[in-house]
This record gives structure tokens, sequence and C-alpha cells, in this order.
């Protein structure tokens, strides 16, 4: 593996870049909504990485900038010959929409955050480092744990204070219907699966673009126009 010190630019560059992005558009812009929160999680992580949390830091470190990577090119505006992909077009399409709410974009972008590009991110990871999933397991699960607990407090923050006692409010039924914990698993499968198909490429890619839909399709049902 290369050694520590030339991964730590890259992390300093995809901050340096949501940074960027958060002062460039709209604070209730969809994408400037999830932007904020995975800003929050990037340098969450990147202490976590400075106190030692992480056993292995480069392969945490690695993983983490895959993992950025993939959500800034998606959101990057498109050239003539490529197109975000299907579980980010719901939030691009619809990041302006007076009936969506806050925390609506941002469980939008973490869907298709943690449902597609983790999963993609560890199998970048795993060629970049020359290891098997398995041997990312622990740096996948200590960030899942990070995004469950930041997740639990998106939800209180952005949640509209009397909604969250109404349990006919249409957006408690909604988000009632999405679980990180439960994309984090199958993101955990899907990454497995997409290894082992590596000599497999034809369908590898079948394999990305049914994951890539199915996670699209979640994330339009997210983003549910809601009355006041």
């Amino acid at each position: 593996m290369a050694q520590l010190e030339q991964f730590t630019t890259p992390v300093d560059a995809v901050v340096s870049r949501m940074r960027a992005l958060d002062a460039a558009l709209p604070a209730r812009d969809g994408v400037a909504v999830f932007n904020r929160v995975y800003l929050a999680v990037t340098q969450a992580v990147d202490r976590r990485i400075d106190t030692g949390s992480f056993p292995d830091a480069l392969a945490a470190i690695t993983l983490d900038v895959r993992f950025a990577e993939r959500y800034l090119t998606a959101v990057e505006p498109p050239g003539e010959d490529r197109r975000p992909p299907a579980c980010w077009r719901p939030l691009l399409q619809f990041r302006r929409h007076p009936g969506v709410r806050p925390l609506q974009f941002a469980l939008a972008g973490i869907n298709a955050h943690i449902g597609h590009d983790l999963a993609l991110a560890v199998v970048d990871a795993c060629r970049s480092l020359g290891c098997a999933p398995a041997e990312l397991e622990d740096e996948f699960d200590r960030v899942g744990d990070l995004l469950v607990s930041l997740e639990e407090r998106i939800r209180e923050d952005l949640m509209p204070g009397p909604d969250l006692l109404q349990i006919a409010d249409p957006l408690t039924h909604l988000l009632a219907a999405w679980s990180l914990e439960r994309a984090r698993d199958a993101t955990w499968a899907a990454a497995r699966a997409l290894w082992a198909l590596r000599e497999l490429p034809d369908v590898a890619v079948e394999f990305t673009d049914r994951l890539d839909a199915a996670v699209g399709f979640a994330g339009r049902m997210l983003l549910t126009p809601l009355p006041d």
C-alpha cells in the first residue's frame, strides 16, 4: 500500500470542494441541504481518523475520499456526454421544488450516496489498496455507525417540530418507509457482489445499472412533494 501522507491532500481537497459548493448554492437548494449534511459527516470522519479511532487510517481515508469523489462528480454540471447517475437525478430535478421539505432533500441525498455510491466506493478503495472488501469491513462499519448517529440528529434538526408527534402527517409516513441501517446492510452486500463480479465486467455493469435505478426510484419516492 502507498504511504498515508499521499492521501491527506485528497481529503482536504474534497472538504474544500464541499465548502465551495456550500458557498455557491442558495441555502434552500436541495443539493445544498444534503451538502451541509455530508460536509458535517466528512469532517466528523476526518476528526476520528486524526484521533486514531480507525485502526487502519490509510484504508479509512481511501474509502472516505473515493466515497466523496463519487458524490462531487455526480452533482457537478454534466458535460455533453455525461449524465449524473440515476440515483442522483431525482434530487437534481427536484432541488428547488417548493413542496419538498429540507429533511426530504437530506435523506434523498443520503439514500443516493449510501445506496449506490458507497458500494462502488468500496470497490474503488479495494482496487486502490489491493485488498478485498472483507479487509475494509471494520472501516465500513465505523463510518456506517457515524452516519446512523448523524441521521438521527438530522431528523431531529430538520423535522418540523409539531409534525414529529403527529403520526398521521404525510412526512412521518414517507420517512418511516426508509432506513439508513437497512440501506447500509444492502450496500455492503452489493459491494461484495460487485467485487465477486469483477472478472465478469458485463454482468457487473448490468448489476450496477440496476442498483442505480433501484436507488433512484427510492429517492424519487422520498422527494414526493407534500402539502404545507
